[in-house]
């Protein structure tokens, strides 16, 4: 392969890294526990939080545990969806170095 064709290959495949991360960013993920609702965006943004049960603001511990479990959940959510879009990418970025 000469090295205009590897360039030209190089090229398309970081407008496709680009265009998989933007899809990312922009893409919302819900995390939840028993009460917390979170969502959040690619880049790990907390965009809201919802608790179903208002009770719950009496058991601030309780409440703590929940926010956390929900958060978690979401960015387990992100990264699994960036190692599915990008993985690939970093597969084929080791064998070229």
């Amino acid at each position: 392969m000469n090295m205009q064709a590897l360039m030209k290959q190089a090229q398309a495949m970081q407008r496709d890294i680009t265009k998989a991360k933007e899809e990312i960013d922009n893409t919302e993920f819900t995390g939840t526990s028993s009460i917390v609702t979170v969502v959040c965006n690619g880049k790990k943004e907390i965009i809201s939080v919802k608790i179903s049960d208002k009770e719950a603001l009496q058991d601030v511990e309780m409440l703590e545990d929940m926010l956390m479990i929900a958060v978690n959940d979401a960015f387990k959510k992100v990264d699994l969806e960036t190692e599915t879009k990008l993985g690939k990418y970093s597969n084929m970025m080791s064998g070229l170095m």
